[in-house]
């Protein structure tokens, strides 16, 4: 009887954990299908990282191109959402978590594996995001997160000790035992945290040598404009030219980056109870944030959009988490592609220093009309009906006024 080899897909990044991590499971007896997941990591090389795997002892190791599918399938429904988690952060590395997941098992399925393994720590949000997402997709399917063992930590305690790993494996580093930060990126942002970062007397904007945007103070002393073209709620054209979601991102990177646009600094709250410092920076995504905005509002009539902002908050915190496939997420995204159908239009701004400012913006379904609108004699607004609407509005003051007085 022939015995099954135990196998696994890894998520593969080429970096010091999951290089240690393909040449540990192969230790202990696990075939190793590496899966670099092209998100469009702006400082990375893709094929290097790809023949590394092959040289550790991969039994398989391939490239995903997920870039278009990340910004049109998942970047841009949150973007249409306006949803940031708690108020600033852009959910870039969110995001993608739930793509890298469903890319992986996809790839479990093509060579026959039965496990998904990760680097992410038992400390983070990654591998809430990674394992509620390869659950939701794959019930059966079982969860390798070396982190979380007690075996694997008490054998790598700290870097030296991966590294002394590669070292004495022949696995090819670029690590150092001392760094200031860690980094992940992809093509919607970079994220910077831990080491040097921990430390809340530290400038992050400082400390970070940024890998997409240079210095507000760096850029050009003088303003850039930049038009983007929005249906239903989705940009498909920025300066006149049509461009696919992942050509939109990746022009708005290059024009924001060098304006200085979308670097934050913030202390947030973890999924798993503790707070963190992270810095981010996302120039095409800032950008298109604002532009969607301008346009919803000339489209977007009051109480929808009061109501679809309430609920963003509740979408930034479930793409956080990791509940992006979920019913109740599914349903909160039906909705908003109702809620986007008229949010058609354009939009001009002017990039100036990490600044962003409107110049002029226009729809068909544009609801702002200026003769109801304007403070001048005239126009097709009678200001004597607000007399009654006032009346009708305030009836249940008056009656608590009478029977309930305020000390004032």
């Amino acid at each position: 009887m022939k015995v099954m080899k135990k196998s696994c897909v890894l998520a593969y990044s080429g970096g010091l954990d999951t290089s240690v991590i393909l040449g540990w499971l192969m230790e202990r007896g696990y075939e190793v299908h590496a899966a670099y997941i092209d998100l469009g990591q702006p400082c990375e090389d893709p094929q290097a990282i790809l023949e590394k795997a092959k040289t550790v002892g991969a039994a398989s190791a391939e490239i995903i191109d997920a870039r278009e599918e990340l910004c049109r399938d998942f970047a841009f429904p949150v973007l249409q959402f306006q949803a940031k988690y708690e108020g600033i952060y852009l959910l870039g590395t969110s995001i993608a978590r739930p793509l890298i997941a469903k890319c992986c098992l996809q790839y479990a399925r093509k060579v026959g594996a039965t496990s998904f393994a990760h680097g992410a720590t038992g400390k983070g949000n990654d591998q809430c995001r990674f394992q509620l997402a390869a659950e939701a997709l794959e019930a059966n399917m079982k969860i390798i997160a070396p982190w979380r063992m007690d075996e694997f930590r008490n054998e790598f305690p700290g870097r030296n000790e991966l590294i002394a790993f590669c070292e004495k494996n022949n696995i090819p580093i670029k690590a150092t035992s001392k760094k200031p930060y860690s980094s992940d990126e992809n093509v919607l942002h970079i994220s910077y945290e831990a080491g040097e970062l921990e430390k809340l007397d530290v400038s992050g904007v400082n400390l970070v040598d940024f890998g997409m945007t240079v210095s507000p103070k760096a850029a050009p002393d003088k303003v850039e404009s930049v038009a983007i073209d929005f249906v239903a709620g989705l940009p498909f054209a920025v300066n006149g030219k049509k461009l696919s979601a992942l050509g939109i991102v990746q022009e708005l990177n290059q024009i924001g980056g060098r304006n200085g646009i979308g670097r934050i600094d913030m202390v947030e709250n973890r999924f798993v109870g503790m707070k963190s410092r992270g810095v981010y920076e996302a120039p095409g995504m800032s950008i298109l944030y604002a532009a969607h905005r301008y346009v919803e509002q000339l489209t977007m009539d009051r109480d929808l959009m009061h109501l679809r902002d309430r609920l963003a908050p509740e979408v930034a915190e479930m793409v956080y988490y990791g509940f992006w496939f979920h019913r109740k997420f599914d349903a909160l995204m039906a909705f908003n592609r109702e809620a986007q159908k008229d949010i058609n239009g354009s939009v001009t701004m002017d990039l100036y220093k990490g600044n962003i400012d409107i110049a002029k913006r226009s729809s068909p379904n544009n609801l702002y009309d200026e003769a109801i609108a304007t403070m001048e004699g005239g126009g097709s607004y009678n200001q004597t009906d607000a007399e009654g609407f006032l009346r009708i509005q305030g009836l249940p003051s008056r009656v608590q006024a009478r029977t309930s007085p305020r000390n004032y």
